[in-house]
């Protein structure tokens, strides 16, 4: 029989979802704080919205790029939340999902045989992505010692005649980091300096504890910066599946065409939820942030308390821990042990990258009293 394309082959499996697997088998409850997935129901005029899209029968194809109406209110909210004074209705292209977002975007820029710069520790699809694409994954190390925060000195050494993009992820998932305006700045300088594109993976930019996101596009003077965005996160529609991305004036008519062989166009009564929930109440935000900052506060006072390392998260909803006094070298081995023995999951660090060996990640979009109960039983394995 034919063989699989051995590019299709290669690709790993997230962690994550093996985590999640082993979870699901199991007989016994798990605690679950391997996934990020919110914790708050999804807003009720967004369901009503869509449920009213159904009933009236808006299932027909819509354009590849979106519904014109929620086209109009994303790029509204850019300009205004965002501060990209440049976003325009014709540079927004709806997607299936802030993933679908940064698939669209690389494979209208990258090629096989190219190499792509991307953050370790780093969410996995990243890598993921690039691979499927036939294109090399690049890991540019975030290190605890930076604060993990890029060095752009680090990354002028990774660069070759065949890097063709950066990846840049803040609010970052695992980690928690949110990068200030002049470490994004220099970003955008450093992909003008070596002609890259930059991909921007913004799905967490609504959830920020101790200071504002900023938005690559923001600095982008020469039409480099690729945006992704997604409603998941910010308003728990993550079964949904819309997100949206801002590409360059000359790069959106392609990333457009390119949605036919994709998706061809996103769930349409789902894009009238999505319109709703930007313009609808958005008291849920707020609500969900402090929430989430609440559980940080909570779960650090635990860590503290029993001296267990970690990275104090300033955004999205993840708590990147330290245990390599008790996972030796093989931080995998230890989570499927933790999952087996306390029936606790987390995500082990090397999900993320080599550099994530010796962490997990731990979601804190848990309820508290799970994400509690969790940690205890994580400093019970040893």
């Amino acid at each position: 029989m034919p063989i699989p394309a051995p590019h299709a082959e290669r690709m790993p499996r997230s962690g994550i979802r093996a985590v999640m697997d082993m979870a699901w088998q199991m007989q016994d409850p798990v605690i679950g704080l391997h996934v990020g997935e919110p914790s708050f129901a999804t807003p009720g005029h967004v369901l009503d919205a869509a449920a009213g899209a159904y009933a009236e029968g808006r299932t027909r194809y819509v354009p590849n790029a979106g519904v014109t109406e929620l086209r109009d209110a994303i790029a509204a909210k850019l300009r205004k939340v965002n501060g990209i004074e440049s976003a325009a209705t014709e540079r927004v292209i709806v997607t299936a999902g802030g993933m679908q977002a940064l698939q669209l975007g690389m494979t209208a820029v990258v090629g096989a045989g190219d190499e792509v710069l991307i953050p370790d520790p780093g969410w996995p699809n990243f890598a993921m992505l690039v691979q499927l694409l036939q294109a090399v994954p690049v890991r540019y190390e975030l290190r605890p010692e930076n604060g993990f925060r890029p060095d752009p000195a680090d990354l002028a050494r990774l660069v070759t005649p065949r890097t063709r993009a950066i990846v840049v992820n803040s609010p970052s998932n695992p980690l928690g980091t949110v990068l200030p305006g002049e470490t994004i700045e220099r970003l955008v300088a450093f992909a003008r300096e070596h002609d890259l594109w930059l991909v921007s993976d913004e799905c967490y930019e609504e959830i920020t504890f101790d200071g504002p996101h900023v938005s690559p596009a923001v600095f982008d003077t020469d039409d480099r910066v690729i945006s992704c965005f997604s409603f998941s996160k910010t308003y728990a529609m993550t079964g949904m599946r819309v997100g949206y991305l801002l590409a360059p004036p000359e790069l959106a008519p392609v990333c457009a065409k390119l949605q036919e062989p994709l998706v061809a166009c996103v769930n349409a009564p789902a894009q009238v939820g999505a319109l709703a929930a930007l313009t609808g109440p958005q008291d849920q935000k707020a609500v969900a942030r402090e929430t989430y900052r609440e559980r940080r506060e909570a779960a650090t006072a635990v860590l503290d308390r029993a001296g267990l390392p970690y990275q104090r998260p300033e955004g999205a909803f993840y708590l990147w821990v330290d245990v390599s006094d008790r996972s030796g070298d093989d931080v995998t081995a230890w989570a499927v042990r933790l999952l087996r023995e306390q029936h606790v999951a987390v995500a082990p660090g090397t999900t993320f990258g080599p550099h994530g060996e010796g962490w997990i990640r731990l979601s804190l979009a848990t309820a508290t009293e799970d994400l509690l109960e969790g940690i205890q039983r994580i400093l019970r394995c040893r």
